[in-house]
């Protein structure tokens, strides 16, 4: 066989082989461990209030080889959404406030990201996308972390015949309540203008 037919062969196949294994993955938020959550804190003068939501589903399209092009959506079932006190939650859900009847989910889509760095399976990025609460969609940009656990999805559901990948994310960002018609400039002795939001949640690519 001709010697540089079988090198171009080896090079044709050494590609296609790389790109087979940086090709996208698609990983899943919907967690049925119910470990997935989103935490709040609203810190006013006279009252500090945390809670939590734990309703997460969405999916995100994440290639190793080209993070910069990560692409995805995540929503939160805000009737999930709790704090400690039952009245105090009864008022977050109700309709002066987060009103979920009428308005059942936030949703954050990604758009495009900079700021890009890589360092071992962990990328951070500045992500801008659109959020929406309470029916009011706004662009933002938000620090995120994308950690890929390659073949660890046994791990995280304690089964190890289960074949898959982990992206967990995680951010932290603030928001202004006046910018999603949520009470705007009332009770704020109590009730602090400024939402402090932490995110920590896992996706799943399973592998047949």
């Amino acid at each position: 066989m001709n010697t540089h037919l079988i090198v171009r062969t080896s090079l044709l196949v050494a590609a296609f082989g790389l790109s087979v294994q940086a090709a996208p993955l698609t990983f899943d938020f919907k967690d049925p461990k119910g470990v997935n959550n989103v935490q709040f804190t609203l810190d006013a003068p006279l009252e500090s209030i945390t809670g939590t939501g734990t309703g997460i589903t969405g999916s995100v399209t994440f290639d190793p080889a080209q993070p910069a092009a990560t692409k995805g959506k995540i929503i939160l079932d805000t009737k999930s959404l709790t704090v400690g006190n039952p009245m105090m939650a009864d008022h977050l859900r109700g309709g002066n406030w987060l009103d979920v009847a009428n308005h059942p989910a936030i949703t954050f889509e990604a758009v495009s990201m900079t700021n890009v760095r890589t360092q071992g399976n962990v990328v951070t990025a500045d992500v801008a996308g659109k959020l929406t609460v309470k029916g009011v969609t706004k662009d933002i940009k938000v620090p995120v972390s994308f950690t890929h656990l390659p073949d660890k999805l046994g791990a995280r559901v304690n089964d190890p015949k289960i074949k898959g990948d982990l992206l967990v994310l995680r951010a932290n960002f603030s928001i202004n309540r006046a910018d999603f018609s949520i009470q705007a400039g009332k009770n704020t002795d109590k009730v602090a203008e400024t939402i402090q939001l932490s995110l920590s949640i896992a996706g799943a690519a399973p592998k047949s």
